[in-house]
């Protein structure tokens, strides 16, 4: 799961936490059904990014449940 979820650091930090001042998201600690809800509106272009449309579009049903767990199970 950590490999999956390593794609995310680029921009959202290791662990889901921006560097501080960051405008993106912070990832770790929100409810697991908003980071699910997130990821499924990018994959399915009601949320338009021109990076997270195409990550997200790549990702399982399985796979954004993963994401989703992992980063609400991590601390703020």
């Amino acid at each position: 799961m950590r490999a999956l979820a390593a794609n995310c650091a680029q921009c959202h930090g290791t662990g889901g936490r921006p560097a501080p001042g960051s405008k993106l998201p912070e990832l770790a600690g929100r409810k697991r059904e908003d980071l699910r809800g997130r990821l499924e509106a990018f994959k399915e272009g009601r949320t338009r990014s021109t990076v997270m449309g195409q990550l997200a579009h790549g990702y399982s049903d399985a796979e954004i449940d993963a994401l989703a767990d992992y980063f609400a199970r991590q601390r703020r």
